[in-house]
């Protein structure tokens, strides 16, 4: 007799039973409600401390560490980094690496992990050993400084281009989404004079989408908040991106307010506030641009992750 006929006819034990396991399902969902409560308190409560504290007064900043609602809100901190007549300029610089070493960088891991998917290429072991070694040894500081520097890159914007362009853990997740790619669609377009290019191009790339947008994203990431390229091989401040400058104007505030002389720097504020802004400024493109990748993100990832 089955649990359901059993309580259905009255058997008190079956009745004992299914009430455990509703009691049991009921604990469980409160406790895995209050754990997930727990931390996107954790995640969101310092996030909302940041953005709350960048629109803070020089006064309410000076009162505690932690401002749930400052007493006075203020944009000065934002003026203090706008102000800055290289801004702009370091910002269209961060904008250019980004774009450019995004579409570079995902183009050359999928011409590299394309032919890398087919069991057929000779040599593909090798290939692959060469690649897996890069994810875990380099050469260095030093010597890749001097690589850089008989490449004729130091003080040249393509110092964040061309070092940037191969990454085997990207080859990766391209490469294990190629492989799902059926067969039949490659033959097919064979059948019809295409050549490997033309599958490559007409074929594969449209069906990978959330694979290159993963990647996209992956190293578009990666190229923004990038800071160690500019200070290491680049002294043109021409050539600095966001991140550099805004760095400038953090020492600088910093700075004058250690000696005492904020008000020739900064209007109002103190070198936390100028911290804080920077930070958002930083981080406001890629909160708006996530939104629109993430469910490409979501199935590359989970795709590029099954192994072939």
């Amino acid at each position: 007799m089955s649990r359901k006929t059993a309580v259905k006819l009255g058997n008190p034990q079956a009745i004992g039973a299914g009430r455990a396991v509703r009691h049991g399902s009921m604990t469980f969902n409160v406790v895995n409600t209050m754990v997930l409560v727990a931390f996107t308190l954790i995640i969101v409560i310092p996030v909302w401390n940041v953005v709350i504290s960048s629109f803070a007064s020089n006064q309410s900043l000076s009162e505690g560490n932690f401002i749930f609602w400052p007493k006075a809100l203020s944009l000065d901190n934002y003026r203090s980094v706008f102000q800055d007549d290289q801004l702009w300029h370091a910002l269209l610089i961060s904008v250019l690496k980004t774009a450019i070493g995004v579409v570079a960088h995902t183009l050359f891991c999928a011409v590299f992990a394309y032919p890398l998917s087919k069991a057929y290429l000779k040599g593909r072991k090798l290939y692959s050993a060469m690649g897996i070694i890069t994810m875990f040894f380099s050469g260095g500081m030093i010597p890749t400084y001097l690589l850089i520097k008989s490449l004729g890159l130091l003080d040249s914007f393509w110092v964040y281009i061309i070092p940037a362009l191969f990454s085997y853990y990207d080859v990766i997740i391209l490469m294990n989404f190629f492989r799902q790619v059926p067969a039949s669609l490659e033959e097919s377009a064979k059948i019809d004079g295409a050549s490997e290019w033309r599958i490559f191009r007409s074929v594969i790339l449209p069906l990978s989408k959330p694979a290159l947008a993963t990647i996209a994203l992956f190293h578009g990431v990666a190229q923004w908040n990038d800071f160690m390229t500019t200070k290491l091989y680049i002294t043109n401040e021409n050539l600095y991106p966001l991140q550099m400058r805004l760095y400038d104007i953090i020492v600088r505030s910093q700075a004058a307010s250690d000696m005492g002389n904020v008000g020739q720097v900064i209007l109002d504020t103190t070198s936390r506030g100028v911290r804080l802004a920077t930070i958002m400024i930083t981080i406001a493109p890629i909160l708006v641009l996530y939104p629109f990748v993430q469910r490409y993100f979501v199935g590359g990832t989970m795709l590029g992750a099954v192994k072939g």
